[in-house]
């Protein structure tokens, strides 16, 4: 593997993965209650601790996009 090619691989995981929390936070946000009817039907979970369950997965996923896909893109960048 070249480092471009690695760094083309870094950027299109750092673009779908940014497409991904995008399309979960738009859902979240304005699809809020349909996707809580549906949750609330397999577990039985209050609202407030609902959203801080999603609240807080995405941003442990946005973390982990910044720390192991941007970071390495950022120092390949660097480098070359």
């Amino acid at each position: 593997m070249t480092l471009p090619f690695v760094s083309d691989f870094l950027l299109w995981c750092l673009l779908l993965n940014y497409a991904v929390l995008l399309v979960w936070a738009g859902v979240f946000i304005f699809a809020h209650d349909w996707m809580y009817a549906i949750h609330s039907r397999w577990f039985r979970i209050a609202p407030d601790r609902y959203d801080m369950m999603h609240f807080g997965a995405l941003a442990v996923y946005k973390t982990g996009v910044l720390l192991f896909v941007l970071v390495p893109w950022i120092a390949l960048q660097i480098v070359r």
